[in-house]
């Protein structure tokens, strides 16, 4: 069996007594653990001397080799090029974009840095599995070093149409560099296809089939792999995490009030905006409604140092502010916004406490909240999943409530049928949910894409 060398642009390093953070996390590392294996990336320092050999650790059988980054190449790789460059364009955002060209350059230099300290990691028979948006040239670099192993890439946030991705500068030459991979990842046919199409328009790759490409004389093969969760590990953490105290403070805070609940990092992306003028809709259109109803917000913080994060975060306090004076009453604050990040512990029994779990990205790649909701509920009295149409869950979560990110009326609507559902429908659609959810679970997820990237996954 060959060794597996997993890439990333942070390395979720282990903490003795701590469980991983996430499922992701955990089932990366388990196929590390069962193969013997490398994962590399970005420490998740900022240090004046960087240094050019990764510092490297070793824990349950998995090598975890990391660098740190310069203060510019964080401010000019990290938050510029990935995050106001290539994220809000992959978002369809292009009013967020803020092109610079050092950023650009700073992208070349720390993915060429990464290579210089990764190749001489890399053995002869080792399958690369390099990970999202800030590591888009890394396979053209190992490969000008001498790399030929197999290198597959997976793209976790959605890829955009051309006449989206055309005005974002250097487009052309990234997607060369995605042809240098053997196998490119999605996670929804839509996402595939827009690859495809971008990659014949502006470079003149050549379609063979569906899923087989060919430029400059390399095949590639690009396949669609949307990512699953851990069914039974969330089913089960849910329901011990309900009896905690966090959890009962807060049930018995509400009293008979359903609780409907939103957790997102703090990004333009997952339409919270959207999602609060909704809820404001929702006391304004369905009044029976008030007095009865909580929605918390958890909004965890991100990015805080680009100015469109910081001006997002301001906006949500505004808005929950607001909704709150004009809708609250003595014993009822119907908006509960929370700017913090919760244990992920915590976050399970308060999805299973929840009447409604609202996930309403104007756009996502896949959305793992979703996913994480219905499996963490009870199944003999579950709560109702009202979902973005343009999240990449909803390709798979048929039977949530699918509604337009942008109409706030809509939303609205939704979340009083969610609120209205009779328990045999709650749990119909939760059952078909689950089937959904079992059939493509994390597991299921890293092992289709290293059997088609060419390793044996038994």
């Amino acid at each position: 069996m060959s060794r597996l060398v997993v890439v990333s642009n942070r390395v979720p390093l282990p903490e003795p007594g701590k469980p991983q953070a996430g499922g992701l996390a955990v089932a990366l590392s388990d196929a590390l653990s069962r193969r013997g294996g490398l994962w590399f990336g970005w420490s998740g320092q900022v240090t004046d001397y960087p240094g050019s050999r990764p510092v490297i650790r070793h824990h349950d059988g998995i090598h975890y080799a990391t660098l740190s980054l310069s203060r510019e190449d964080y401010d000019d790789f990290y938050l510029g090029y990935s995050n106001a460059v290539i994220w809000p364009v992959f978002h369809f955002n292009l009013g967020a974009m803020d092109y610079q060209r050092r950023y650009s350059h700073a992208y070349t230099r720390v993915n060429a840095r990464f290579a210089d300290s990764l190749a001489p990691l890399i053995e002869p028979d080792d399958i690369v599995w390099i990970h999202d948006y800030h590591l888009m040239p890394l396979a053209r670099e190992l490969r000008e070093r001498g790399l030929r192993n197999r290198i597959g890439f997976f793209l976790h946030i959605p890829f955009p149409d051309y006449d989206v991705l055309r005005a974002m500068p250097g487009h052309r030459a990234l997607l060369e560099d995605l042809c240098r991979f053997d196998l490119l990842g999605f996670q929804t046919d839509n996402d595939r296809h827009a690859f495809e199409e971008s990659a014949t328009r502006a470079i003149g790759a050549l379609v063979r089939s569906s899923g087989r490409l060919r430029h400059r004389n390399r095949a590639l093969s690009t396949g669609v792999y949307p990512v699953g969760v851990d069914v039974a590990g969330l089913a089960d953490l849910s329901a011990q995490t309900l009896t905690t105290p966090a959890v009962q403070r807060l049930l018995d805070g509400l009293g008979e009030r359903d609780l409907m609940i939103g957790v997102d990092r703090l990004d333009y992306s997952k339409g919270l905006e959207q999602r609060f003028r909704a809820f404001e809709a929702l006391l304004e259109d369905y009044p029976h409604r008030r007095g009865h109803s909580v929605l918390m917000q958890i909004a965890s913080p991100s990015r805080g140092d680009i100015a469109e994060y910081a001006d997002l975060r301001q906006r949500l306090e505004g808005l929950s502010g607001h909704i709150n004076g004009v809708y609250g009453d003595l014993d009822w604050a119907p908006l509960h916004y929370l700017n913090r990040t919760f244990e992920r512990g915590a976050v399970m029994g308060l999805y299973r406490a929840a009447r409604v779990g609202v996930v309403t990205p104007l756009r996502d790649g896949m959305n793992l909240v979703a996913k994480e909701f219905v499996a963490s509920q009870d199944p003999d009295s579950p709560g109702v999943l009202v979902l973005s149409d343009l999240a990449g869950a909803a390709a798979e979560l048929t039977d949530a409530i699918r509604v337009n990110p942008y109409d706030t009326d809509a939303i609205a609507a939704g979340l009083n049928q969610a609120l209205a559902m009779p328990l045999p429908e709650r749990r119909r659609r939760h059952e078909r949910m689950m089937a959904v959810l079992g059939a493509n679970d994390i597991g299921v997820w890293e092992q289709r894409f290293l059997h088609d990237l060419g390793g044996d996954t038994d």
